[in-house]
């Protein structure tokens, strides 16, 4: 196992996973780490578990959106909030990001589909949000869909 290598596991679903993917690639550059991007469904282990973590409109919700707009300007990464929430489609992202990682260009997909979702409001999974992060990442659309739909995540 490599001592300068770390996992970083997340989910396209996830707020709080903006102001990681945002900062991540300085923070382990200066720490002089390498990074493994870890995409996976935490949607499935809710659904599993048959729990909601931020109910829509709840006071939950309301204090993750202040706790995330707090942080997001302690860190000098603009955001638009409330964002879309929840998503509709967080096992397309997910495995849109797995097949990324996979080919070598899911970094780029993932931080520029955080960015859509936090800076525009086009909520991860929407066919506007992956259709510009894939031709950021120099990915056609197409052959991304097609193949990502027989991505196990």
């Amino acid at each position: 196992m490599d001592p300068t290598a770390m996992d970083f596991w997340f989910t396209m679903g996830s707020t709080y996973t903006y102001l990681t993917v945002m900062r991540l690639e300085d923070v382990v550059r200066s720490a002089g780490l390498a990074v493994r991007w870890r995409p996976y469904s935490l949607r499935t282990l809710f659904q599993e578990m048959n729990i909601m973590p931020f109910p829509d409109g709840g006071p939950k919700t309301k204090y993750m959106w202040r706790d995330i707009e707090r942080r997001a300007s302690a860190y000098g990464l603009p955001a638009r909030l409330p964002a879309p929430y929840p998503i509709k489609d967080s096992t397309s992202a997910n495995s849109v990001a797995l097949l990324g990682m996979q080919e070598g260009w899911g970094t780029t997909f993932v931080r520029t589909a955080y960015q859509r979702w936090f800076h525009f409001g086009e909520e991860n999974g929407s066919e506007p949000n992956m259709r510009t992060a894939l031709e950021a990442s120099g990915q056609n659309y197409d052959r991304v869909m097609e193949q990502a739909s027989g991505v196990k995540i």
